[in-house]
């Protein structure tokens, strides 16, 4: 195995704009979550900072950090960066309640006078009412997954450093509208049965079991670039392939499933008590002033 460690170190890139970018949106969250009022304490418990930090760290790790810098070379890296950046960073920063946390930490002018109005608008009301729904969350979700691993589009992306982006912000948009309807953070009020999400998530591991299992059982590389790639570790581009193939079915059958049965074991429970809401109605995005977001 040859490794440049110095290099690696050195690899740790991720852009002034998006770095700039998630400086800012932690700064925000921070700043919302630490004046967040005693009142919504089940929002400003440490888990949900924690939560959102951790999301934004692992997300800074797939798209910037040493482990990025291979995935030209090992399609299990490519698919290793996938994995974190729509089954771990995207439901951390859901967890993390960042619509509230994020409006409470934004200027009041900007909240006051731009966003609420806006959020108060029933065509906004209407969008997010469809955008949020497990209908469309399956099918965008499962539709960039699918798209990007099409040979043409997977070899563009690999060519071009614009298009690689475009396929991260893509991968990460499409894991926070998956996981939206799962983790239901504030605003979204589900409107359809608890049973559901657990038929939704049962759903999403088909799409991907039938690309998993394709491309672990493949006989052929299907990606070219990677016939000819520099190779960090002595393991053929058919055997990669199919590790990363492999590594995508496990992954993402613990990842859909854990929650499912959490969710179903819940439902079943003799316990279980009707859900409270976790915000006062009187914050729903749609009807609240603009005096009624804390400060």
């Amino acid at each position: 195995m040859s490794f440049d460690a110095h290099g690696a170190l050195h690899s740790w890139s991720l852009g002034i704009a998006v770095t700039a970018s998630l400086i800012v949106v932690a700064l925000v969250y921070w700043r919302g979550w630490y004046h967040l009022p005693n009142a919504f304490q089940n929002v400003a418990r440490g888990r949900r900072l924690t939560a959102f930090v951790s999301g934004v760290f692992i997300l800074c790790v797939a798209i910037g950090s040493p482990l990025a810098a291979r995935d030209h070379e090992l399609l299990t890296v490519h698919m290793v960066q996938h994995l974190l950046v729509m089954t771990v960073a995207a439901p951390l920063m859901l967890l993390g309640a960042p619509v509230i946390t994020l409006l409470n930490g934004l200027p009041r002018p900007l909240v006051n006078r731009v966003l609420m109005p806006i959020l108060r608008c029933s065509s906004v009301h209407k969008l997010e009412s469809t955008v949020a729904h497990p209908v469309f969350c399956w099918f965008a979700s499962t539709a960039v997954v699918i798209t990007w691993h099409i040979p043409a589009l997977f070899e563009l992306a690999l060519r071009s450093d614009w298009w690689h982006g475009v396929e991260q912000v893509s991968f990460f948009t499409a894991g926070l509208l998956f996981w939206w309807p799962v983790v239901q953070p504030w605003p979204s009020v589900a409107s359809w049965s608890q049973w559901t999400v657990p038929l939704y998530l049962f759903l999403a591991t088909m799409p991907c079991d039938a690309l998993s299992a394709f491309l672990t059982f493949c006989d052929r590389v299907v990606y070219p670039s990677y016939l000819t790639s520099h190779r960090i570790f002595s393991i053929s581009p058919l055997a990669d392939q199919e590790f990363a193939g492999a590594l995508m079915w496990v992954c993402v059958t613990f990842a859909y499933v854990a929650p499912a049965a959490a969710v179903t074991i819940r439902i079943l429970s003799p316990s279980d008590t009707p859900r409270k809401m976790r915000f006062p109605a009187k914050l729903n995005a749609y009807s609240a002033t603009p005096e009624q977001i804390p400060e």
